[in-house]
């Protein structure tokens, strides 16, 4: 199996990579990793690190052809190999490719799969690791380009050829989900939608979501928008602005962060459209859509918007529906009408344990 795995800069897709690699050996599982970056540097040692991008777009261009034409020939002697590359980048060159299609179409990747990470997130590592600047639009706009890169790589290079975005997140659950991906196909593929925003100050209520995620990532191969959520973000910044602050504060990767709230504000806009359009892209990329509406302090059913939008879409693009209803009061219609609805999170493990959709026992992580 060949598989191609792609991101934007800041992500930090070695580290991640390597710890899929090392649970695959673990499972018995023999994957190579190639890195493109690397062994464009150790094909070219007059380039200092992390310059790699300033040099002439011609002799950027030789360098990659050149290295991926090895990749190419590794992958003809290797039982699993997983890529490491970029579909676009975006610097001082202005918006250019990462790889050419004919030498992809020779590689003949079997998956393709886009990690994604949080804004906040990958501002905290482009700050420490490369001197270019970068504005939290100009965060977004990358992203959003790798993902359409990506697909239409995928797309372009051969019919049918699978194609995932997958949040990087901050635990291994995330790369338990992509070593699913890659040697567990007949496992079903879940979206998980909860309610997010309206919930973040209810310590009891998070709880019960992470509980929820918990067990549902220990049997299903899960899309999780909680594995990328900035949302927050703007949430946070009406406040500090209704408290007079020019600035919020949050912890990113175990340190306090400052984001402008000017800033912040102006991206409002981008970073909730975003969700829109990538919750719908994992919903489609899933088998099926779980969800967990948790029942507030009164007893009611804490049921968002999004939660609402997410079952329909999930409905109109005919994926199973199953909801966890733990409120009081019965379901609306329009709930009960399209989805199979648990009144508790045991009675839905159980149910798919019955119907077979869970076939292997806990794995720790």
């Amino acid at each position: 199996m060949i598989v191609v795995v792609t991101g934007m800069v800041g992500v930090d897709k070695k580290s991640y990579l390597e710890a899929v690699v090392e649970m695959c050996r673990l499972r018995g599982k023999n994957v190579e990793l190639a890195s493109v970056g690397e062994m464009m540097y150790a094909e070219a040692p007059d380039i200092p690190a992390g310059k790699i991008l300033d040099i002439s777009l011609k002799r950027l261009q030789s360098l990659r052809r050149c290295v991926f034409k090895d990749i190419i020939a590794k992958s003809k002697h290797v039982e699993h190999l997983i890529v490491n590359t970029h579909a676009t980048f975006r610097w001082r060159h202005g918006l250019f490719p990462a790889v050419d299609f004919d030498q992809m179409r020779l590689l003949n990747a079997d998956m393709y799969v886009c990690v994604i990470e949080g804004a906040d997130i990958l501002h905290v590592r482009l700050t420490k690791e490369h001197p270019i600047k970068h504005s939290l639009k100009d965060l977004l706009v990358w992203r959003e380009e790798e993902i359409l890169g990506t697909e239409m790589l995928a797309n372009g290079v051969r019919d049918g050829v699978p194609f995932y975005a997958l949040a990087r997140g901050s635990d291994t659950s995330t790369v338990e989900a992509f070593y699913r991906l890659l040697f567990e196909p007949r496992r079903a593929r879940a979206y998980l939608s909860f309610p997010m925003t309206h919930v973040v100050d209810m310590p009891q209520v998070q709880q019960e979501l992470v509980n929820f995620r918990n067990v549902m990532k220990e049997h299903f191969i899960c899309f999780d928008p909680g594995d990328l959520e900035e949302a927050y973000l703007p949430v946070y910044a009406r406040r500090a602005e209704a408290a007079g602050k020019d600035h919020i504060e949050i912890n990113v990767l175990g340190k306090p962060v400052k984001f402008d709230l000017k800033e912040v504000l102006l991206v409002e806009r981008d970073v909730n459209s975003q969700i829109y359009a990538r919750d719908f892209m994992l919903i489609d990329q899933a088998d099926m859509i779980i969800s967990y509406i948790p029942a507030g302090p009164d007893g009611r059913a804490l049921i968002s918007s999004g939660v609402e939008r997410e079952l329909q879409h999930a409905h109109e693009a005919a994926k199973e529906e199953y909801v966890i209803w733990t409120a009081k009061h019965e379901p609306s219609v329009f709930i009960t009408q399209t989805a199979t609805v648990f009144r508790s999170l045991d009675e839905a493990v159980e149910f798919f344990r019955a119907k077979g959709k869970i076939k292997i026992e806990r794995q720790p992580w």
